[in-house]
């Protein structure tokens, strides 16, 4: 077994801030499980954190970040039952920090990983298709024919955004940056695709819709589309903000929305998996998605725990087309 560490956010800025520190071999408190991590999931809000965007549970450095990953477990506390050492687990928003070899989390947030799925699958896959789920699932009901609007289409969870909006039979214009990520995003399955480098994406969806505009607008990218964003929808269409890769969305005037009586969200993870039934009926069907090969699920690059920071950089800087796993792999950390 390898000496337990960590990589710390030692304090806020760029991500040259991220730094291997080791760390105490967790112990199993009466209601806890102690993993071993083989595979750990890099997200946006870890970029958030670090930077000190504010968000819904800011902490002060240092603290390690990171809210999802699969482990094995290694110790099970007196009090839990249904678990058992030897056990593949995943968990996100367990009030942990996940860049780390080794954690000690709360039993109740663990969730089995089925035989089917590799590691590198599930850490790459959860947090997005888990926010996939609730996005075209919880927010409004939708039906086949529908037309939406997705942000960021090449990234991580807009390509299972654009791959599960297919399935469930609705119209997707997809925005990208490139005209490499144009490709990806026909791949997809897109029905339309804007480069917004390239095009003013209201006025394509203005044409593409003949004016009549989306249903709904699922915009991870924040500051530089969200008033767009509001231009593409249809009247009494929604716009749900759920990233902000460009930057917080400023104030605007409430009156914005009254014109075509508009509907716009700000929701999180973490609030549809507060309560385990629906963590385990959401994971259930997350679980069904990830194990269907024909499902395309990206993975820019797999690197070690130690090199978090460059994990960063490459996430950050918008030109990933996939998702980026950290592996636990060796490492001396003082």
């Amino acid at each position: 077994m390898q000496s337990p560490y960590a990589v710390f956010v030692t304090r806020l800025g760029g991500p040259e801030v991220l730094e291997p520190r080791a760390i105490p071999m967790p112990t199993a408190q009466a209601d806890q499980l102690v993993l071993e991590h083989t595979a750990i999931g890099v997200n946006f809000v870890d970029i958030y954190l670090r930077a000190g965007q504010p968000h819904s549970h800011n902490s002060e450095p240092p603290f390690v970040p990171g809210i999802n990953a699969v482990g094995r477990v290694i110790e099970v506390g007196r009090d839990v039952e249904g678990f058992q050492i030897g056990d593949r687990v995943t968990y996100t928003n367990a009030g942990v920090g996940s860049y780390a070899t080794h954690v000690a989390l709360p039993a109740e947030r663990a969730v089995k990983v089925p035989a089917a799925l590799s590691d590198v699958r599930v850490a790459a896959g959860l947090v997005r298709a888990l926010t996939a789920q609730y996005l075209l699932k919880q927010m409004r009901p939708l039906k086949p024919g529908d037309m939406v609007l997705i942000h960021a289409a090449a990234g991580g969870v807009g390509q299972i955004l654009v791959q599960w909006a297919k399935r469930l039979g609705l119209r997707v214009v997809a925005t990208v940056g490139s005209d490499i990520k144009a490709s990806t995003a026909r791949e997809l399955g897109a029905d339309f695709v804007i480069n917004y480098s390239t095009h003013n994406f209201v006025d394509e969806v203005k044409r593409i819709t003949q004016g009549e505009g989306v249903s709904v607008v699922y915009d991870s990218v924040g500051r530089d589309t969200f008033m767009g964003s509001l231009a593409c929808l249809e009247p009494k269409g929604l716009v749900v903000n759920f990233g902000t890769a460009s930057g917080q969305v400023e104030g605007f005037a409430l009156q914005e929305l009254h014109a075509k009586s508009l509907w716009v969200c700000r929701p999180t993870l973490r609030s549809y998996i507060a309560k385990r039934s629906d963590l385990l009926a959401m994971c259930e069907e997350v679980f069904e998605l990830l194990a269907d090969p024909t499902l395309r699920l990206d993975i820019e690059a797999t690197l070690p725990l130690h090199e978090a920071a460059q994990a960063h950089r490459l996430l950050e800087g918008r030109t990933t087309r996939g998702a980026i796993v950290l592996t636990p792999a060796a490492h001396s950390a003082e």
